[in-house]
C-alpha cells in the first residue's frame, strides 16, 4: 500500500511540475506578446514624430526595407531617407497629422514574429492634406530581451 501511495505522490508531483512549466511558457508568451505590442506602439510613435534615435535603437543592424516605390534598401539607406523626412518635418514643410497601424495580426515563430496590418497616414504639405493607406508586413526578432524590427514591406492601397 505504501508503495502505491509513493507512486501516486510521485505521479502527482510530475503532473504538477508539467503544469507549472506549461503555465510558465504561457506567461512567457503573453509577456513577449505584450512587449511586442508595446514595441510596435513605440516604433510607430517614433516614426510619426521623426524620433530617429528611438528608431535606430529599434531596428536590427542588417535591417531590410522594401516598399512599392523603390528597391530593397538597408538600414543606412533607410536612415538617409528618414533624415530628409526629418528635415522636412522639423522645418514645417511636412506635418504628420496621423499615423496609425490598424487590422494588426501577429504570428509568433519562436523568437521571431510576423506582423501584418494596414497603416493609415495623413500628412499636410504645401499642396494640402494627403491621406494614404498601405498593407504592411513587418518582421520582428526577439534578441537579448528586446524586440527589434528586422524587415519591412508595404504596398499602397489604391
Amino acid at each position: 500500500m505504501k508503495f502505491f501511495r509513493n507512486v501516486a505522490v510521485c505521479l502527482l508531483f510530475i503532473l504538477l511540475s508539467g503544469c507549472q512549466q506549461n503555465q510558465s511558457k504561457i506567461q512567457d508568451t503573453d509577456q513577449k506578446q505584450q512587449e511586442l505590442l508595446s514595441a510596435l506602439d513605440t516604433f510607430n510613435k517614433a516614426f510619426a514624430e521623426s524620433d530617429l534615435a528611438t528608431l535606430d535603437s529599434m531596428v536590427t543592424d542588417n535591417y531590410l526595407h522594401t516598399n512599392s516605390s523603390s528597391k530593397v534598401i538597408g538600414k543606412a539607406d533607410w536612415f538617409n531617407y528618414l533624415k530628409k523626412r526629418d528635415k522636412n518635418i522639423k522645418s514645417g514643410t511636412v506635418e504628420v497629422l496621423e499615423y496609425q497601424l490598424q487590422d494588426t495580426k501577429i504570428e509568433h515563430h519562436g523568437t521571431t514574429a510576423v506582423i501584418t496590418g494596414k497603416v493609415f497616414v495623413s500628412t499636410k504639405d504645401s499642396l494640402g492634406v494627403k491621406e494614404n493607406q498601405y498593407r504592411i508586413t513587418n518582421l520582428w526578432v526577439y534578441n537579448s530581451g528586446v524586440w527589434k524590427r528586422a524587415g519591412f514591406h508595404d504596398g499602397k492601397i489604391e
